[in-house]
């Protein structure tokens, strides 16, 4: 992972936090990577698409994750589109507009399905620790 993120912030330019984590199928856009930012303790999931740019219109755009999100597999992130600091983007999430801090985003396009959630790092939520405790004495992890 660490060789992946030398290549994308040396090799391209791209701005990712060195806390930040993702997947090594992640794919970040490389036809304007300086356009890709990733904030602290965010993860991007496997085969999640983060794009900076739109041959079709023209468009190279900035696109910014905020600290402590969570990108879900397979989902993609827009050209310009800024997620809010504590952000979870649902698996399989097409992520058209911007995403409010603190807000859970599912479906094509994404909408907000909640708000006002508390995550830690890597867009965990704060009550997971709890519901997988109880999972694991119900024996069912």
């Amino acid at each position: 992972m660490s060789a992946k993120r030398v290549m994308l912030t040396r090799g391209f330019g791209m701005d990712i936090h060195p806390s930040a984590e993702m997947s090594l199928s992640a794919r970040l856009d490389r036809t304007f990577p300086i356009g890709v930012h990733i904030g602290a303790a965010s993860y991007v999931a496997f085969e999640a698409c983060v794009l900076t740019h739109d041959r079709t219109r023209g468009l190279y755009l900035h696109t910014r994750i905020g600290r402590n999100c969570f990108v879900g597999a397979r989902s993609i992130v827009l050209p310009g589109v800024r997620v809010g600091d504590g952000a979870i983007i649902a698996a399989g999430a097409v992520v058209t507009k911007d995403v409010p801090a603190r807000c859970i985003v599912a479906g094509n396009p994404a909408r907000i399905i909640q708000q006002n959630i508390d995550t830690g790092p890597f867009g965990r939520l704060e009550t997971a620790d709890a519901t997988e405790a109880e999972l694991a004495q119900a024996g069912l992890t």
